[in-house]
């Protein structure tokens, strides 16, 4: 069984930092593409980055380019987002989520994605 547990949400006041982690399990970590996306109540889900497998190619919206960074260990089966210089509409539940792909593709659409993580809440306020 696919296991993806994400973690390291919070709550960070406007202008900071988080990391957030996702940790899988029943999978060959190397041979899926890793994508992070985020759900507002009453809003799509949104692809906010992805990061590929052999060729280790990057995927981020518009929203979060620059600030956000996407990274993976394989050897630790754990694909991180570094979220820098956060603001209040970055407030919302975070997912992970895996596909197998040998493509080298990275996608941003949650219909490319089969298994997926129970999210981490993550709160920018002051």
């Amino acid at each position: 069984e696919v296991q993806l547990q994400a973690s390291g949400g919070g709550l960070v006041q406007p202008g900071g930092s988080l990391r957030l982690s996702c940790t899988a399990s029943g999978l060959s970590f190397g041979d899926y593409t890793m994508g992070w996306f985020r759900q507002v109540p009453g809003k799509e889900r949104e692809g906010i980055s992805c990061i590929s497998t052999v060729n280790g190619r990057l995927g981020y919206a518009d929203s979060v380019k620059g600030r956000f960074a996407i990274s993976r260990d394989n050897a630790k089966k754990t694909v991180y987002l570094q979220m820098n210089n956060l603001n209040p509409d970055d407030t919302a539940n975070y997912y992970c989520a895996a596909t197998y792909d040998y493509s080298g593709t990275c996608y941003l659409q949650a219909i490319e994605y089969g298994h997926w993580g129970q999210g981490t809440q993550v709160t920018v306020s002051s």
